[in-house]
């Protein structure tokens, strides 16, 4: 059974690609939306970067994110974010 292994505490996301953070360079971020709306998430490359893909989270939901160390995440509105791992 795979279990989730959590790294370093949850934090607010920021909130504008300005500001965005890569979660302690994760590579696995569990993002937990506990808001009654629909989040956006911002993927991208550096901070402030145009190039930015984005997706949508239901409220109340929780996804986990694989990206690179080095991308930078940012949500609207702000969610909850930890850096996590796997383990068997």
């Amino acid at each position: 059974m795979q279990r989730t292994k959590i790294i370093e505490s949850e934090v607010a996301t920021p909130t504008s690609a300005g500001t965005a953070t890569s979660i302690s360079n994760a590579t696995c971020v569990r993002l937990h939306n506990d808001t009654n709306g629909i989040a956006t998430i911002g993927i991208s490359t550096s901070v402030g970067a145009a190039s930015t893909s984005y997706f949508s989270m239901p409220a109340n939901s929780i996804e986990f994110l694989e990206k690179l160390s080095s991308e930078v995440i940012w949500t609207s509105p702000a969610i909850k974010a930890s850096k996590v791992g796997f383990t068997n």
